[in-house]
């Protein structure tokens, strides 16, 4: 059997870091990144993942997406690893060099398998959970936070989705960079990544704070549980189940009032690291106005809340906040915090 052909789609800090660990792995790798700067510097110097245990330096092959139409190939195996609200588009871009019996896998924060399974159907669709903690300041350098032996990862498929076999295909590549997990309700484990994710990527964010930091202030805890609260009560309503990820066992979550605090903890032991900063900070960052993820992270969970008339004020308000940082009328400062815990009821 011949390797398989495949594409990261999305070569940001976490795709930059899958794709590195597929190439010292000796796997045919394709690179499809938007960021010009990071194609070009990719091309001329290579690609550097700097992490608490090794440096790793690969020579990828990378295109521009302007690229992808000049394709003459088909890919066996796309990793698409773009923002959430991106997911549609670069589906399709990618699509028709997707081989008819290909695999597409959403390697993304969010609920995003469903927007897959549009573009390229249930039988090429593999559902996926991603736990990995990296940041790209300058092209072609990442410093990826959590290495491979911190790393996580959930495969799973939908309903009238491709058999076992095929859904390994995705985990073996994705073992690369870290532990994998299978999952019969793989809907219900991003969910609980989503719950996981309403806590502290916008909210920290918000404060302008690396993780760990905004953790250490007095009330972002109780900010912390009662947004995942928020989320995990929606989730329940839409139908989700509670599950174990991060590597939880199933008697650590059968407090249902504890499942968010239990969470929390795993995630501040395993995955964070000191000076660690979430995606959306970083999209601030590069420049003012620039979209983060929060409507598909809080404000997914606000949308949803008023679908199943399940109240989500704190989430509410950590969305609307984040909307006027992006529209310049607030910057992240840690007195945000307060405007936040007002939400709780």
């Amino acid at each position: 059997m011949t390797e398989p052909r495949i594409a990261v789609l999305g070569a940001g800090a976490n795709g930059a870091s899958v794709g590195a660990d597929l190439l010292r792995a000796g796997l045919d790798v394709t690179l499809v990144e938007q960021w010009p700067s990071h194609v070009e510097r990719m091309r001329e110097d290579g690609l550097t993942i700097e992490t608490p245990e090794e440096v790793i330096r690969v020579r990828p092959r990378v295109i521009h997406l302007c690229e992808v139409a000049e394709l003459r190939t088909e890919f066996d195996v796309v990793l698409m690893l773009m923002k959430a609200y991106d997911s549609r588009w670069a589906a399709q871009l990618i699509e028709p060099h997707l081989a008819a019996d290909g695999l597409m896998a959403g390697v993304q924060n969010g609920m995003t398998s469903r927007v897959v399974e549009d573009v390229v159907g249930a039988h090429r669709t593999i559902a996926t959970v991603i736990e990995c903690s990296a940041t790209m300041d300058e092209p072609a350098l990442v410093h990826r936070h959590t290495p491979v032996s911190r790393s996580w990862f959930a495969t799973g498929t939908l309903p009238g989705g491709p058999g076992a076999a095929r859904e390994e295909e995705v985990a073996a590549l994705l073992r690369h960079s870290g532990a994998v997990e299978h999952f019969d309700d793989i809907e219900s484990a991003k969910w609980m990544k989503l719950v996981s994710n309403s806590t502290l990527l916008v909210t920290s964010a918000i404060l302008g704070l690396p993780m760990l930091d905004a953790l250490h202030a007095p009330g972002y805890r109780d900010l912390m549980v009662a947004a995942g609260n928020e989320a995990l009560a929606v989730g329940v309503a839409l139908g989700h189940r509670i599950l174990p990820i991060f590597g939880l066992s199933p008697e650590e979550i059968v407090d249902r009032d504890r499942v968010v605090d239990v969470m929390t903890d795993k995630l501040f032991a395993g995955f964070v690291v000191p000076g660690a900063t979430t995606t959306v900070l970083q999209d601030w960052r590069r420049g003012p106005g620039r979209h983060s993820e929060v409507d598909d992270l809080n404000g997914h969970v606000s949308a949803k809340g008023r679908e199943t008339g399940v109240p989500t004020p704190v989430n509410d308000a950590v969305t609307g906040i984040a909307h006027r940082i992006e529209r310049g009328e607030l910057g992240p400062a840690p007195e945000h915090l307060g405007l936040m815990l007002a939400a709780i009821g």
